[in-house]
């Protein structure tokens, strides 16, 4: 277990290196959902496209660096944030990332000068090749959820976003790897409802719970290149199913129609992962009670330009 100070002392190492992103608040009755209010938080617009510079500026600046430097696999989100990081820091860094990776992400990767490896259909076979990297070369493993310090930065974005809207009582997050919703539970300790939501081909988390344990589950959709491994982690597991509440399962339909309402309304770009907390609100999997006081994570807004309007 990650505890609330020790999110609280990694901010305090990496605030200068990331973003503080906005939370909006708007009209529920804009999206058809029967709240007043909804505070979005912005991850979006965090440094490399999404939340994932949480946890790859932890590693960097809390961890001895090797000579070798830095490998990362990733579905894109988490390799984009590690170059980004990388460079900045002027640290070596090689990325592996599946084929399902979009083309967006695979852009920025290359933008941010890391060495990029391209292979395998999914996560996990990235992840294979970026052990037997490591093994090789000696370079330092950076994962994408299942990792202390990758947890305490992810952890980060509920510590922010308490300060910012502590006024809710439920907070809906994507779930990819657990990584993200594992560290913001950490935060809060059970003090809101926090319910996680996952793509219909993607029930990483849904699976886990369902068995008690981290379980192989289907790994496709949409989303396949930010919320789909094959199963949730064994470190944030015990963290998930002490704090969160629930999970709802969305079809790739209702992300891409959230993707088409974030634009049409307010004009906010969310890649399919990042919209899906809000496809759970405007599809009905999700419906708050009366006095519910809703947030929800848009936690990244990478891909390629994209005819919102059709």
């Amino acid at each position: 277990m990650i505890s609330p100070q020790q999110i609280q002392s990694t901010y305090d190492v990496i605030t200068a290196h990331i973003r503080r992103t906005p939370v909006i608040e708007i009209d529920g009755g804009d999206f058809g959902v029967a709240v007043p209010t909804l505070a979005l938080k912005l991850e979006s617009l965090q440094h490399a496209g999404s939340f994932k510079a949480r946890g790859a500026f932890t590693n960097l600046l809390t961890r001895k660096l090797p000579q070798a430097g830095v490998v990362a696999a990733s579905g894109g989100n988490h390799g984009a944030a590690v170059a980004f990081a990388a460079m900045k820091r002027k640290v070596p860094a090689k990325i592996f990332v599946p084929s399902v990776a979009s083309p967006a992400k695979i852009q920025q990767i290359t933008d941010y000068g890391a060495d990029l490896v391209v292979g395998g259909e999914r996560y996990a076979e990235a992840l294979a090749a970026s052990e037997t990297w490591v093994a090789r070369s000696g370079a330092m493993p950076i994962h994408a959820f299942d990792q202390v310090e990758t947890l305490l930065g992810q952890g980060t974005v509920g510590l922010e976003l308490e300060s910012q809207a502590a006024h809710l009582t439920t907070l809906l997050v994507a779930v990819g790897g657990g990584g993200l919703i594992a560290g913001i539970s950490a935060w809060y300790q059970g003090r809101i409802k926090i319910v996680g939501v996952e793509p219909e081909k993607a029930p990483t988390l849904t699976r886990a719970l369902e068995a008690g344990r981290p379980v192989d589950a289907e790994a496709g959709g949409i989303a396949a290149d930010s919320l789909a491994p094959r199963r949730v982690g064994e470190l944030v597991f015990p963290i998930i199913r002490r704090h969160i509440d629930s999970t709802v399962l969305v079809s790739d339909d209702a992300i891409r129609e959230a993707q088409r309402s974030l634009w049409k309304t307010l004009r906010v770009v969310a890649e399919p992962g990042g919209a899906a907390a809000m496809a759970a609100l405007i599809s009905r999997r999700y419906v708050p009670g009366p006095s519910e006081r809703v947030g929800v994570l848009i936690c990244g807004g990478n891909t390629t330009a994209v005819d919102f309007d059709r």
